[in-house]
Formats: structure tokens, C-alpha cells, sequence
């Protein structure tokens, strides 16, 4: 079983935090406690609603779209806010759906993704593979 140490308890406080893990339906619950408690130690709690959204759509879609569900999820702390960066094996990149019917039942994660972060992009990797990435700031309005 996985075991989350919360940064405090292990020395001086970082300004990143990295979990590389095999993902699963439930295990979002758990990524999205140890980003609350990252964001609190930082004084950044504020970023806490848009974060957890963020980074619940992009393992959401690792769950869904790669082969092994293997990822690599990255919370950095940053001058002014935050950045939380996903990476997987698989090379396929996410896109935003245009226009849904209204009884759609997915394809509106990163659309919501866009709604309440300062930036989001994706960024290939060296030998396959991708990194999905967004920024939150604390002084945005909209996070």
C-alpha cells in the first residue's frame, strides 16, 4: 500500500512534491488529499478548489486513455502559485472536444480544466509519452 508522509513530517519544506504510480478509479481521492495538504503548507490553500479539478481531470484521463494506467503526477511550488504536471507512456494527446450534445456523458474535462486555470498545455517527451501540465496562480481571480 502506498504511504503519504505529509512534506512537514519529512524535513524542511520542499517546493515540490512527485508520485509516480499506477492509477485507478479511487485513487484520485487520495492524489487530491495530498495536494490539499501541499497547498495548505504552502499558504496556498485558496488554490485548493481549482487545483483538485485540475489535477482530478488529468488522472481522470490517464485512468481512461493509457494503456497500464502509469503516470507520474508532479505538484511544484511556484513564485506566485502553482503547477501540477501529468505524465504518461502513452503519446496520444488530449484535445478539447468542441461542441457536446447536451446529454453528453464525458468530454468535458478539459474544458472545465480551462475554465479554472491560468494555463494548461501539453509538452511531448523525449523516447514517447507526453506531460499535461497546468498553471494556477495566487493571484488570479478565476483560481
Amino acid at each position: 500500500m502506498n504511504a503519504y508522509f505529509p512534506p512537514i513530517l519529512l524535513g524542511p519544506l520542499s517546493t515540490q512534491y512527485r508520485m509516480r504510480l499506477t492509477v485507478g478509479e479511487h485513487s484520485v481521492r487520495y492524489i487530491r488529499r495530498i495536494v490539499r495538504s501541499l497547498l495548505t503548507d504552502w499558504e496556498l490553500a485558496g488554490l485548493t478548489d481549482a487545483v483538485e479539478l485540475g489535477v482530478t481531470e488529468l488522472v481522470a484521463n490517464v485512468v481512461r486513455h493509457v494503456p497500464g494506467r502509469r503516470c507520474e503526477v508532479v505538484v511544484l511550488r511556484q513564485v506566485a502559485g502553482v503547477r501540477v504536471e501529468v505524465a504518461d507512456g502513452c503519446v496520444q494527446r488530449p484535445v478539447p472536444r468542441g461542441e457536446l450534445s447536451p446529454d453528453a456523458e464525458g468530454g468535458r474535462g478539459l474544458l472545465l480544466l480551462e475554465a479554472v486555470v491560468d494555463k494548461w498545455g501539453v509538452t511531448g517527451v523525449a523516447g514517447g509519452g507526453k506531460v499535461v501540465w497546468f498553471e494556477c496562480g495566487a493571484s488570479a481571480t478565476v483560481c
